[in-house]
């Protein structure tokens, strides 16, 4: 044996370390239990890896992003192998892992059953106890295409690597063969019996013992490779976690955002509706959802004009060219709705406002003096999403935006952004989200007929977005391919009451638009030049109905006072009381309080049950000693109450709650 000189990377800290020929990894990381694999360079290894001279190391915790991917995807190594010695006719699929788990499709002549997962769960863990060992071996094509003969499946996805197509072949698709060499993994028993083997890139765990817990959540149907013109195949879900105590906490998180869900929330709150009638994705607000929708509306248009933006209106449909000039059809066409005949003429719904914002600025010359010019509007645009995708509000196919456009100058740039992003925040604390952090997309060079512009253009753009939200002191995760093909962006993404994140507000630097190739934007500049402005897009709500959705499910329903669509609930003791709380109502209502009158058969103590079950902030409840003080008994959504309270009093507290955006 001669000796190599590799790197050891723990904890930050550089190490120098001379070993021999045929070290493995494991052997660097021997006393750090929770290490699981080994990052050389820039790629990920298992910890059976042969140390090459030169080497620089670094181990893979359980719990990192990288630990919880190989995990997850070990664990989906060893659910398809319970399901093959189960259902020994099933085909395999692929088995990624992806985010809080994995899945694996089969082909299998029956769905299964509530019942087949409970069996496949149980193999598993037998599989678990065993502790057989993930073996690395590579293979060529034609060993491959031999050993796999009865996997169709795993012989198209060697075929499509064969033709430089295997990372579109379906999402987890490089999972299984990704680049360069061809492995398979093999699950070997402590006798060295294989015991099931797989086509796959890897890494994986040491062993099937190191998988500490895990649960399969549930089946449904998938189309081969996303297509729904190919076969379809049955998906199973499962998630792994590095310890039994994280498994519980993500089922208690699944059991709340159940709870949670805003389509449910919806019906039972009276709020929205997605009639049949309709169609997919195109949500109806009922007379609750319409006093969230209003009052969201007319707190983000006033923002907007203390913020110095411009309220105008554009139509919902326009002629396609447009949409040519703009670029949206070339490069996002798929997104769009077909075109509509008019007058002999191709019209499109449109899917975004700015090129008719391009419109209203270019319909006068601009001065430097004008700039920033600021445009917003709730416009209504409509995208032609998969039916797959649609999820209540959260991903509709009509949808209103809080769209506004900023025309700046270069220099303007950066502040405007800035501005922009405090805007953002400033606007998610008061509908109580505070807790956020920052993706910077950019532009994927490796696919470039996806985006237009020059790289020095996209240089400078991205360099201004990352600049402002470094400054901001917020997190900030790169998103690399994730731009739009005009342009760099960031995205606020905020983690609601249950630590999930959605991504809300999106700041766009658009260079694109604006040039002489498009619609030839200009500004008169000081020196009388004529200057091309920077085109700055932002949404703050992103869509109005998105964000109730978010807004549902991260109040659970229990909207602040400020939102609530009945804001406080009369509740007579007896059929007597209830013309004094009417008289109330409309002291309050005068006031621009929303508020309603039990004055049903049923007895006080179901009505109160039904304000809760409706989630009201405010209860007014009036006795006979109530009427004779010109009280009532102020009782507040988790169960408080204030008896004697002067309706002058509980008039004003209703009103400091909603004035103050009180997060009751």
């Amino acid at each position: 044996m001669s000796e190599i000189k590799v790197v050891r990377i723990h904890a930050g800290e550089r190490e120098e370390r001379t070993t021999t020929t045929g070290t493995k990894a494991w052997e660097l990381f021997a006393e750090d239990t929770e290490v699981i694999a080994a990052r050389v360079g820039a790629d990920l290894k298992d910890l059976s890896y042969e140390l090459q001279d030169g080497d620089q190391v670094a181990g893979v915790a359980i719990d990192s992003q990288d630990g919880l991917d190989i995990l997850r995807h070990s664990a989906a190594h060893v659910m398809a192998q319970a399901v093959q010695e189960l259902f020994p006719d099933a085909k395999l699929g692929i088995g990624p892992p992806i985010e809080n788990g994995f899945y694996y499709d089969f082909d299998v002549e029956t769905p299964f059953v509530p019942e087949d997962l409970e069996k496949i769960e149980t193999r598993m863990r037998k599989i678990i106890k065993e502790g057989q060992r993930f073996s690395r071996r590579v293979t060529t094509d034609a060993d491959a295409i031999d050993e796999l003969q009865d996997e169709p499946y795993k012989l198209e996805l060697i075929g499509l690597k064969g033709s430089g197509n295997s990372e579109d072949a379906a999402e987890g698709a490089s999972v299984e063969v990704g680049a360069g060499e061809l492995t398979i993994y093999d699950n070997v028993r402590r006798n060295g019996d294989v015991a099931w083997s797989d086509l796959c890139r890897g890494p994986h765990l040491p062993t099937t013992k190191r998988i500490p817990a895990f649960k399969l959540m549930r089946s449904a149907a998938a189309y081969w490779r996303g297509d729904e013109k190919n076969k379809q195949l049955q998906r199973i879900y499962g998630t792994a976690w590095p310890s039994k105590e994280e498994l519980e906490a993500h089922l208690f998180r699944i059991e709340e955002a159940e709870r949670r869900d805003h389509r449910k929330l919806g019906r039972e709150l009276d709020l929205f509706s997605f009639p049949d009638e309709i169609g997919s994705g195109l949500p109806v607000f009922h007379p609750k959802g319409g006093v969230i929708k209003r009052a969201m509306e007319d707190y983000v248009r006033q923002r907007h004009i203390e913020e110095g933006f411009e309220y105008v209106g554009t139509p919902h449909i326009a002629k396609e060219g447009l949409f040519y000039t703009s670029g949206h059809l070339p490069y996002y066409g798929e997104g769009m709705f077909p075109a509509l005949d008019v007058d002999g003429m191709d019209y499109r719904l449109k899917a975004m406002n700015c090129p008719m914002h391009n419109l209203i600025y270019r319909s006068r010359q601009r001065s430097y003096r004008e700039l920033p010019l600021r445009l917003f509007e709730f416009g209504h645009v409509y995208r032609h999403e998969k039916s797959g995708v649609i999820h209540g509000l959260t991903r509709v196919r009509g949808f209103a935006q809080d769209d506004s456009h900023s025309y700046v100058t270069k220099e303007q740039a950066p502040a405007e952004i800035k501005h922009l992003l405090d805007f953002c925040l400033g606007l998610f604390r008061d509908f109580g989200l505070d807790d956020f952090y920052l993706e910077l997309s950019t532009r994927d060079d490796s696919k470039p007929d996806k985006f237009i512009g020059s790289d020095e253009d996209w240089a400078i753009a991205t360099k201004v977005l990352e600049d402002v939200c470094v400054d901001s002191g917020l997190e900030l995760v790169p998103d690399p391919g994730g731009a739009a093909y005009y342009g760099p962006k960031v995205s606020v993404q905020a983690r609601d009451a249950i630590g999930r994140t959605w991504q809300m507000s999106t700041i766009q630097y658009d260079f694109n638009q604006p040039s002489a190739e498009r619609f030839n934007l200009e500004y008169v500049a000081p020196d009388g030049s004529r200057q091309q402005p920077v085109m700055i897009h932002s949404a703050k709500f992103g869509s109005i109905e998105r964000f109730i959705g978010v807004l549902v499910e991260h109040y659970a329903g229990a909207f602040p006072p400020w939102l609530a669509p009945v804001q406080v609930q009369g509740i007579p003791i007896a059929e007597r009381h209830a013309d004094y709380l009417y008289d109330v109502a409309r002291r309050m209502k005068v006031a621009g309080l929303r508020v309603e009158v039990d004055d049903s058969d049923d007895r006080m103590q179901k009505k109160i049950r039904n304000a809760q079950l409706q989630k009201v902030p405010f209860m007014i409840i009036a006795g006979d000693d109530d009427v004779a003080a010109g009280a009532v008994s102020f009782r507040y959504r988790d169960g408080r109450q204030d008896n004697g309270v002067p309706i002058e009093e509980a008039i004003e507290r209703v009103i400091a709650a909603v004035a103050t955006r009180e997060q009751v």
